[in-house]
């Protein structure tokens, strides 16, 4: 069946089941859920800065599974070439010819763990991937599968060995969210069923990929109107001439607010934005893309949804 096709006929997604689903296995996180959701949804790509054994891959593959989509995972490290995720071509001896193996790249779901553990060049060679969706090698360009979601994680705390991402990689991501610890009770149902992981071949398919495409052209077609894009530009000039940034937002971070503010609005059943919906994604967006300007610090999601509360709202 065709995507235009598919989109007439298919009922609305039940959202909040699909919520619930996921929720199974990573237990009491159903405001990261929803963020992780709204990123594949408006077509971007999530970081997760955690510390180890929080939660990360299984997130990763729960949505995958729930969402009928192929998962693969990399373990970055500072010895991997970006032939290791983009694949490589080796010669064939029947065919007389080189012939290409795929990298881990090539699948719908991608999962970099420890991102930051690979060199910038490697790291380059993933985030074009991000950007083009395709990749080319020696000399022929191949398109990825889509949809493409990659998720990658680092951990904040440990540096040695690292490579830290730059703001114009930073930028690639859509949304940066972190885990952190569960709560006490989500904690204690954990431990009672043995891990995430127990929990995750029960976790049932509720989309398929097709049904993921036609939600995020869905997404393109949330309304915004005149008053919400205003806002939105208010929220960038705040950054850029409110004195407390080193440096503002940029247009392509306006528009990362819009398309992730959209895919939140559809997935609270919507088909128009609200101003809601702008400050439920604005800390989760613009976290990793700003810097205060006293101590060139990354302001926290917290703080950031205090100072956004300064621009009035319309």
């Amino acid at each position: 069946m065709r995507l235009q096709e598919l989109r007439k006929t298919t009922p609305q997604p039940d959202f909040e089941g699909l919520i619930r689903e996921i929720g199974r296995v990573v237990l009491g996180k159903e405001r990261e859920i929803r963020l992780a959701l709204t990123c594949l949804f408006a077509d971007g790509h999530l970081l997760i800065e955690d510390m180890p054994g929080i939660g990360k891959t299984t997130l990763a593959k729960v949505l995958a599974r729930c969402l009928g989509l192929d998962f693969a995972r990399i373990q970055c490290t500072s010895d991997m070439l970006p032939g290791d995720i983009l694949g490589t071509s080796v010669f064939d001896r029947n065919k007389g010819s080189f012939v290409f193996h795929p990298g881990p790249v090539f699948t719908q779901v991608l999962l970099a763990d420890e991102i930051n553990r690979a060199t910038p060049k490697t790291q380059s060679a993933l985030l074009e991937a991000m950007e083009e969706r395709q990749v080319t090698t020696e000399g022929e360009t191949r398109p990825l599968p889509s949809p493409f979601f990659v998720i990658a994680t680092q951990n904040p705390f440990e540096h040695s060995g690292t490579f830290p991402l730059p703001e114009s990689q930073f930028d690639r991501f859509l949304i940066r969210i972190n885990l952190g610890y569960p709560g006490r009770g989500a904690e204690n149902q954990l431990l009672r069923q043995g891990g995430a992981r127990n929990m995750l071949p029960s976790a049932s398919t509720s989309l398929s990929p097709l049904e993921v495409l036609a939600i995020q052209e869905q997404v393109n077609q949330v309304h915004v109107s005149d008053a919400l894009l205003e806002y939105v530009q208010d929220l960038l000039d705040f950054t850029r001439n409110g004195g407390l940034f080193a440096t503002g937002l940029s247009p392509r971070a306006g528009l990362a607010i819009l398309q992730a503010a959209r895919a939140w609005a559809l997935l609270s059943g919507r088909d128009h934005g609200l101003p809601e919906d702008v400050q439920a994604v604005l800390p989760w967006v613009t976290a990793h893309r700003l810097r205060l300007a006293d101590t060139l610090g990354e302001p926290d999601p917290a703080r950031l949804a205090s100072l956004f509360s300064q621009v009035p709202v319309p």
